[in-house]
């Protein structure tokens, strides 16, 4: 199975394990160099010792019959540590008797023994009374009883390495498990986000750095919430301004349309009698019900082009921004005698494409229209300018400002969801007396320019 395939929790006991290996493999390393230095210390330490013993044992002897003396040297060093003793006599034959080398019940391991096992040595002293030679004592270094001991050491204190390695293992496995259920739990919480369920949420855990990312997971889990329900808020209003737009709309087009039909068939009808009598045709009435029928045709074509220009602009994109903006609220002062529309437009460029114009154009068509049908404002301020990169707009008039109970209706909230689509921010304040309507969009980079898309200024109404 592939490291990248493996749990965290897997890994994290993965590492501890590569640590106590390596841990383990030094420490064998340092005990197998400390033990072969010891043996060897050991070892030429009572090959010394022995040395001196059976010297001074020759020297303060008392014991007249040769005989005797090899068999007290016998005796005496038969049974020692990290050394074994043999008495010859002259002819090279091992006093005292010879038996079966003594079992050991626990032997230290043949591999163990072979890295700390220093060279055996051998050493013969005479051993001489009076000048005449007895015969000889044979010394051999015996590390076997040094390496015993090593061995029972190493091996106790292993298997208490290990039995503490493996509590060790054990609790942390375990702790992990605790440890690391927030990440578990968050992981399910993320496929819930996944399945657009956003009231997902995680409670705060007992660890500070795993607490603060459950804090943020459920800050944006709250914000895909508001997000997801101003999404639907915004998909009724939607519906609920197409539907207004289609029956508003359907009233013009049967309050304005249906009776300039009306006239034009009864104008038509009456040229078709006039006609078709048999009497001579009277010139003046046909003149006048021509007269009739383009007047009539003049007012379908103003009530077409302002259904026209209240579902599109037909300027924008074909004359220049400013000069749209300028036409508009010329439009205004013309529907509205009474009320001052000033605009100053300074500054803007000849367009920034169509949907930031057109949201540019709506600002201020809504604000204006709020102004003169909610103020009662007798004068509407517009200024729009460019500045580092962002459009500034801003519109205000001297009206009645907003009240406090007012509640924001479609054509308001209409324009901050336009505004804010658009990254930009939206403002709307009573400055006493009247309202201003502050909005900052900003240009997005990949516009492409477009011929005569310098900043023009237009001629303020």
């Amino acid at each position: 199975m592939p490291w990248s395939g493996w749990s965290t929790r897997t890994r994290l006991i993965a590492v501890v394990l590569l640590i106590d290996l390596l841990a383990a493999v030094t420490s064998c390393a340092v005990v197998v160099l400390n033990a072969r230095t010891a043996v060897r210390v050991e070892t030429r330490a009572s090959l010394a010792t022995v040395e001196s013993l059976v010297a001074d044992t020759i020297r303060l002897s008392d014991t007249s019959s040769p005989e005797a003396l090899l068999q007290a040297l016998d005796l005496r060093f038969r049974v020692l540590r990290h050394v074994r003793v043999a008495v010859l006599d002259a002819q090279g034959q091992r006093v005292g008797p010879v038996g079966p080398a003594k079992r050991i019940e626990r032997e230290a391991p043949a591999w163990f023994a072979r890295m700390i096992m220093p060279p055996i040595e051998r050493h013969s002293l005479p051993i001489a009374v009076g000048g005449r030679v007895l015969g000889t004592a044979q010394i051999t270094t015996q590390p076997m009883d040094e390496i015993e001991e090593i061995w029972g050491y190493v091996r106790a204190l292993s298997l208490t390495t290990f039995a503490v390695n493996l509590a060790m293992l054990v609790a942390l496995y375990l702790a992990l498990a605790r440890i690391l259920a927030p990440l578990r739990r968050l992981g399910e919480a993320l496929t819930q986000l996944e399945h657009h369920d956003y009231t997902a949420r995680l409670a705060p855990p007992g660890t500070p750095e795993l607490a603060v990312i459950s804090e943020r997971f459920n800050k944006v889990a709250g914000a895909l919430a508001q997000t997801r329900s101003a999404n639907a808020s915004l998909n009724q209003k939607l519906l609920t301004a197409q539907d207004d737009e289609r029956r508003r709309t359907a009233l013009e087009l049967h309050d304005d349309f249906g009776p300039c039909l009306f006239a034009l068939e009864a104008n038509a009808a009456s040229i078709a009698r006039i006609a078709a009598g048999a009497k001579e045709v009277d010139r003046t009435k046909l003149a006048a019900r021509a007269a009739e029928i383009g007047t009539i045709v003049g007012q379908v074509q103003g009530v077409n082009r302002a259904l026209l220009n209240r579902l599109r602009p037909h300027g924008l994109g074909q004359a220049p921004l400013p000069t749209c903006l300028d036409l508009l609220l010329r439009g205004f002062g013309e529907r509205h005698p009474g009320i001052a529309f000033v605009g100053q437009f300074d500054g803007l460029a000849r367009g920034y494409g169509d949907l930031l114009d057109l949201t540019i154009f709506r600002c201020v068509q809504e604000s204006a229209t709020n102004a003169v049908r909610h103020g009662g404002a007798t004068r509407v301020e517009a200024t729009a300018a460019e500045r580092d990169g962002t459009v500034y707009v801003e519109i205000r008039d001297n009206g009645t400002g907003i009240p406090t109970e007012h509640r924001i209706g479609l054509g308001l909230s209409g324009m901050r969801e336009r505004v804010e689509a658009l990254q930009g921010t939206f403002a709307l304040d009573n400055i006493g007396p009247g309202a201003i309507v502050r909005i900052a969009i900003p240009i997005p980079p990949e516009r492409s320019p477009e011929p005569g898309d310098e900043l023009i200024s237009a001629q303020s109404v």
